[in-house]
């Protein structure tokens, strides 16, 4: 039996994973160790990137080949903007961030990339490729939060974020992302399924480098 696009693209893209999860940034987030500057750096910036991923997930919604996955897409660019938003706007009260510093605060590179990236994806390549793109943001982080979980003390200062990635909610959103990118990659052509596994792959290299970009302070240098 063939394999599905969604084990295919984990198979090819696991040494990938595996840095992501084992890199510093990652490791002290589940420890408890990780700064709070460069948390912070992350949670605005990943506030920054839900606004494009929303956008991303709506022109998925508009390319959907049915009505069941236009509503699936649209309720997911939803939540990418309400209900994430609502946890990094836990935290910006927490940490003293206000709507001007947030809206003053420019997207690092590693985030202006990864969002031109999907936004660009979204609007020039057919609706199968672009759900290749956006899986990785949905099942590595499904896959880290239940990583941090499991070894993650109860009084972790991050616990806000684990608990939301972790949680089932997410879990049986990022199942249907799965399944919605299988059945797309079934009906495609074996070109337009190896530019899926390129697209995945290209979001999964901007995954690794956003959160290394926020362990570094990543900044523009001009």
């Amino acid at each position: 039996m063939t394999d599905t696009f969604s084990a295919e693209a984990w198979a090819r893209n696991a040494e990938a994973y595996e840095a992501i999860r084992t890199m510093p940034f990652n490791a002290e987030l589940a420890d408890g160790s990780l700064a709070r500057t460069r948390f912070l750096h992350y949670i605005v910036q990943d506030a920054h990137y839900l606004v494009g991923f929303g956008r991303a997930l709506a022109l998925a919604a508009a390319k959907a080949p049915d009505p069941d996955r236009m509503v699936q897409f649209a309720r997911a660019a939803e939540t990418a903007i309400v209900v994430e938003r609502s946890l990094h706007g836990g935290f910006f009260r927490d940490y003293g961030i206000d709507a001007a510093t947030f809206g003053a605060t420019p997207l690092s590179p590693p985030c202006d990339h990864y969002v031109a990236y999907l936004i660009a994806t979204a609007y020039a390549e057919p609706y199968e490729v672009v759900l290749g793109a956006l899986l990785p943001c949905f099942w590595i982080y499904a896959e880290i939060g239940r990583d941090i979980f499991s070894r993650a003390r109860t009084d972790n200062p991050y616990r806000a974020w684990i608990d939301t990635y972790a949680g089932e909610d997410f879990a049986n959103a990022v199942a249907a992302m799965i399944a919605a990118t299988d059945e797309a990659a079934g009906r495609a052509s074996p070109d337009v399924r190896a530019r899926m596994h390129r697209a995945y792959t290209q979001a999964t290299r901007l995954e690794y480098l956003f959160w290394d970009g926020a362990y570094r302070d990543a900044a523009w240098p001009v």
